[in-house]
């Protein structure tokens, strides 16, 4: 008998590989035993896919007949992983049986785990399973659950099945399925607003131009001085996504199985992991090198509260996805990248009491608390971040004070328009904002006045900045002078960004 073919996909990083599901059904011979073989790399979840289909099966009233079957997984060097096989192995025997036309169904990519009720249950990733499908113009089967993500695929053809036997009657022209709409997130929870936040001017000065410039931050001060306040009002002065930048987005999510009901927003992601979360958990990885945290807020903040409280290594492992803007996760089965350019806000206390400068409440063990603390961060971590601020402590009687005549509107108009203004100088090169600038382009667009200039070469030496830290002063002062509307950076400019430069520990 001919073989039967049905693509899916294999997921290697954010990339999804087509994969041909070939079946074939033959009389057993030579001693060969009757059964199903599934062969092409699969791991476990895959090769449990025997007992789940034949289950499904069962279950609209079909049985595999008494032959040797063989389930090819092509190409066969490539690793197969996950549940989502179910779905067209389950199509491919029905086609190998004469159920379905085979001339038909090869045109089909499908992705679906099966019930032992054979219900068609959804699974992660079918996004950009969805986006390869049209790419390759093939239509696409998935769960009824599924469709509405699926449908982001415009001008895909789509069919979004509740369970086995409504998709095989649909396929046969018995039944008609609706075709599934695409829908938006509900995003009309409200936002924290920064008109909550009483005093702390320094500190929303240095997260309006974070939100300005794409910078990272790190706020140092004591427990209860609104660290974790301020990191989470950051999403609501940040532009929403553009729709390329929403999709982006969204494809990690499905990946990691977290995009809701396939509902795709604007907002900006917001990631904020414990302090015991492991590097797998934060970079990626694990057995299917699955995307981390850092990945997750891809385009949008990453918050670690209590940085000094993460393991040293989990953190060294940020420092290449803060400068390259993507995560390489390599194992001895897997090699694959993930987009990970993020936001990074960080919140510490100065020493591990919290109390250092407080002369009421006075650390005991200063100065050499402060010192052993803040060591437990690295000096090429340090670097990468762009603004340090001391956030002070906070008394009850400030809370009684009037709410600040700005908010998140207001600033948020000002971020706004400095973004634009980067859109329009970056809108011919890869560059979204100032802190991914680099190179020529960076010595272009940021060279200051002579002024400028002539401080930041006394800084250079004074402050002893690495070539990296130099690069991150023109950064942030561009950002400044946006905030501004001016053309050319300015020596007051250099100076406020060098007064963020460096974290200083207060003994």
């Amino acid at each position: 008998m001919t073989v039967a073919h049905i693509a899916t996909v294999a997921f290697v990083g954010i990339d999804a590989r087509e994969v041909d599901v070939q079946v074939h059904m033959s009389d057993s011979q030579g001693g060969q035993k009757e059964g199903m073989a599934i062969v092409g790399l699969p791991d476990k979840a895959v090769a449990e896919s025997r007992e789940r289909v034949r289950a499904a099966l069962h279950a609209v009233g079909l049985a595999l007949p008494n032959k040797r079957i063989t389930v090819n997984l092509s190409p066969a060097d490539l690793p197969k992983e996950g549940s989502h096989y179910d779905l067209p192995i389950a199509l491919g025997l029905l086609t190998a049986m004469g159920v379905l036309p085979a001339p038909d169904m090869a045109r089909y990519m499908a992705l679906g785990e099966l019930s032992l009720d054979g219900a068609i249950v959804p699974v992660a990733g079918i996004l950009p399973a969805a986006m390869k499908a049209l790419e390759h113009e093939r239509a696409f089967i998935c769960a009824q659950a599924s469709g509405a993500e699926a449908a982001w695929a415009e001008g895909l053809e789509i069919v979004a099945a509740p369970a086995l036997v409504a998709l095989v009657n649909h396929l046969k022209g018995a039944q008609v399925l609706a075709r599934p709409i695409a829908t938006l997130a509900d995003e009309t929870a409200n936002v924290p607003d920064l008109r909550d936040v009483k005093g702390q001017e320094t500190a929303k000065r240095a997260l309006e131009i974070a939100a300005a410039g794409g910078h990272n931050l790190l706020m140092i001060g004591p427990p209860g001085a609104g660290k974790s306040m301020l990191a989470a009002r950051l999403p609501g002065l940040l532009p929403p996504l553009d729709a390329r930048e929403a999709l982006e987005v969204s494809m990690i999510q499905s990946l990691a199985g977290e995009l809701k009901n396939g509902a795709i927003g604007r907002r900006r992601p917001y990631r904020a992991p414990h302090h015991s979360a492991s590097m797998a958990a934060l970079v990626g990885g694990g057995i299917r090198a699955k995307p981390g945290e850092v990945s997750l807020a891809h385009l949008g903040v990453l918050f670690l509260d209590e940085l000094p409280e993460f393991q040293r290594t989990v953190l060294d492992s940020l420092r290449q996805p803060l400068e390259t803007g993507e995560t390489l996760v390599a194992r001895a089965n897997a090699h694959v990248r993930y987009p990970s350019r993020v936001q990074l806000v960080a919140a510490m206390n100065p020493c591990r009491c919290g109390y250092l400068s407080d002369a009421e409440r006075a650390c005991t063990k200063a100065p050499r608390c402060a010192a052993d603390y803040q060591s437990k961060l690295s000096g090429p971590l340090i670097d990468r971040i762009d603004l340090h601020v001391e956030v002070s402590a906070v008394s009850a009687l400030d809370l009684t004070i009037p709410p600040p005549a700005e908010g998140t509107a207001e600033v948020a108009a000002r971020v706004h328009a400095a973004r634009n203004i980067q859109r329009k100088r970056y809108r011919d090169t890869a560059v979204r904002t100032n802190a991914e600038a680099d190179g020529e382009l960076l010595e272009e667009i940021a060279r200051p006045d002579e002024a400028g200039l002539t401080l930041l070469k006394k800084a250079v030496d004074t402050l002893k900045l690495s070539a990296r830290g130099y690069h991150r002063v023109l950064r942030v002062a561009r950002t400044l002078a946006d905030l501004e509307g001016r053309e050319s950076v300015a020596r007051p400019h250099i100076a406020e960004a060098l007064s963020y430069r460096r974290l200083h520990v207060a003994f």
